[in-house]
């Protein structure tokens, strides 16, 4: 089935589906419990698709103009209870790492009115850039089945993980995860 999908996309999408479709459990630490992380490794790491979305502030922002950044991709909604448990989370990462050279970039999915998700992330304390994606053109070109979804890009742009569910971005697991995509690995 996944072949036959991969067959009919053409180019570099075609290329981008079969990686996301082999992604594997990473090694190590295991599912959520004691915050430690599972992430999904790809088998062959490919070039994360691109983008552009307007901020909450309608401006512009490409993945290529964080390139040479190591990027947390987070799907998220506003209607989603586990992504507002983990915002806060991914906050707190990304105020501690953007130094080093994170980028954490939220894409809401809502549908809706976009003062709702500007509103959320003020409220919820989010600087982070949140990137509006009412649409679902970037969800659907990242193959996001579930909420929230993080995506580990490293800082040559190709894609290092995915997370499907909600983590502890700021425990001690994440912080070793972090600092390996800052390395490139």
């Amino acid at each position: 089935m996944i072949a036959r999908r991969c067959k009919a996309a053409s180019g570099r999408a075609g290329r981008v589906a079969l990686a996301l479709a082999a992604l594997v459990p990473a090694a190590g630490p295991g599912g959520e419990g004691g915050g430690e992380l599972q992430v999904e490794r790809p088998k062959v790491s490919l070039p994360a698709p691109g983008f552009e979305l307007p901020d909450l502030q309608g401006d512009g922002h490409s993945l290529a103009r964080y390139r040479g950044r190591a990027i947390l991709l987070h799907f998220w909604a506003t209607f989603c209870v586990p992504c507002r448990k983990e915002l806060p989370e991914l906050e707190r990462a990304w105020r501690r790492h953007r130094a080093s050279g994170l980028t954490v970039l939220g894409v809401a999915v809502d549908r809706g009115d976009a003062r709702l998700v500007q509103r959320f992330a003020r409220d919820h304390g989010v600087t982070f850039p949140v990137l509006l994606d009412p649409r679902g053109t970037v969800r659907n070109r990242y193959e996001v089945r579930g909420l929230p979804t993080t995506y580990l890009i490293g800082p040559d742009g190709r894609i290092k993980g995915r997370a499907i569910g909600a983590r502890h971005w700021d425990g001690p697991a994440a912080g070793e995860l972090i600092g390996q995509l800052l390395q490139g690995s």
